[in-house]
């Protein structure tokens, strides 16, 4: 197929084809990934953390560093790694993204930066590039947190974002805990936690990924650069009732916490509207979960975000005062994510000028943000659909992600960095 367009506006010292044999690499690769987690019946993904896919996925990726000869590890919190050069040295340039999802997730949604980081380092040979830093490739583990309710889990454990005996206490839907389930993995929970030996090795982290949203759509550009990400967070909100007979039970007399389940939905998407914010109550459980019977307990996930912390701040406030009496619990919070602006700017500059945009979304990249210099590169998606089968990015703009993750990294690997101030 022919090459694709440049990314950005045109550098004429950027080259924007992708050599045959990473082309070639990319649909392999993409064709052996793509049936990994499938559900026939909805064509969606479950590639949740440390399950049989998740294992699979990760099979997979240990078979790709062991093909190209790399170096190949798992760290204390079973993000895997696979290097080219020294890890000792240092001042390592990492690509990489997630293989896991979100239930009935979409193909490109982490798959892309991973496939795409291989595929990048199969350019950069094919052109003969001979790297000043150490490259790694890395998958982190259960970024999407649909198993254990934390987002970013294997990269917020590696920097100490979150403690280690919070992390390994959570518990999936069947009541087991991510200590068992690693344990259940061959790996050792007792080791989890922050790890500086492994963060003093990187030098600056750049994740490829697909844009989940349109501002790219519908303009020249098939790559973009992040700027922010808004902060975030999930609230999980109990409402507690008494369960009796749907029948027989007056309404007058019911203790039902699902009208205040129902009042704060409405309230957090009112809210969201008025303060130009995002609210989601995407997961709910009830118990005892009878058709014909009064609930006992409604317990509901807020998924809120908004580009400034205070009016996230306001959002919450308001839905937990429509939610009548729940008890409120935050489980997870980001604050916003400003990208290292020169290495923002040297993405752009490389790849011709192109466009830089924020996002609602979180990325491992924005937790690297706050240990190393981080940037963000976004594939055009024609529709903006995410986190569902319909997630789609064309062929065309992957190979251009490709091509600009293979120029941003060999212009990372090939110039010295600049000494800090």
């Amino acid at each position: 197929m022919p090459a694709p367009d440049p990314p950005g506006a045109g550098d004429p010292g950027w080259r924007a084809e992708v050599a045959e044999e990473a082309e070639d690499g990319f649909r392999a690769m993409w064709r052996d990934l793509l049936p990994i987690g499938l559900d026939a019946a909805t064509g969606g993904y479950r590639r949740h953390g440390w399950t049989a896919a998740d294992a699979d996925c990760r099979a997979w990726f240990a078979g790709q560093a062991r093909a190209r000869g790399l170096a190949y590890e798992i760290d204390r919190n079973g993000n895997q790694w696979a290097w080219l050069g020294d890890p000792a040295s240092g001042d390592a340039v990492v690509t990489g993204s997630h293989l896991d999802s979100v239930p009935d997730g979409g193909a490109y949604d982490g798959p892309l930066g991973v496939v795409g980081a291989f595929a990048a380092l199969d350019a950069l040979r094919a052109r003969g590039i001979r790297p000043r830093r150490p490259l790694a490739l890395v998958n982190f583990t259960e970024e999407e947190g649909a198993r254990f309710g934390l987002a970013c889990l294997g990269s917020r454990l590696m920097t100490g974002a979150v403690a280690p005996e919070a992390a390994l206490a959570l518990r999936d839907a069947d009541g087991v805990c991510l200590a068992a389930a690693m344990e259940r993995a061959g790996r050792d929970p007792e080791a989890a936690g922050r790890d500086d030996e492994r963060l003093a090795r990187v030098g600056v982290f750049v994740e490829l990924h697909v844009e989940q949203g349109r501002h790219l759509a519908g303009t020249p550009h098939r790559v973009g650069v992040a700027s922010a990400i808004w902060p975030h967070g999930r609230w999980r909100f109990d409402f507690r009732g008494e369960a009796n007979h749907a029948g027989t039970t007056r309404m007058e007399d019911r203790r039902d916490p699902m009208p205040s389940y129902a009042a704060a939905v409405l309230a957090a998407r009112a809210e969201a509207e008025r303060l130009g914010a995002l609210a989601t109550f995407g997961r709910v459980r009830v118990e005892p979960n009878g058709t014909n019977a009064i609930p006992s307990r409604v317990t509901a996930w807020l998924d809120g975000r908004a580009a400034d912390p205070g009016v996230l701040d306001r959002l919450v406030e308001e839905t937990t005062r429509a939610a009548a009496g729940a008890e409120v619990t935050r489980e997870s919070y980001t604050p916003v994510v400003t990208f290292d602006a020169s290495l923002r700017e040297r993405a752009v500059r490389v790849l011709g000028g192109a466009p830089t945009l924020p996002t609602g979304a979180g990325h491992d990249s924005g937790i690297l943000s706050a240990e190393v210099p981080a940037a963000l590169l976004f594939v055009r998606n024609p529709t903006g659909v995410s986190h569902s089968p319909r997630e789609h990015a064309e062929e065309s703009d992957c190979l251009a992600g490709v091509a600009a993750l293979a120029a941003v990294l060999t212009d990372l690997l090939t110039t010295p960095p600049t000494p800090p101030m």
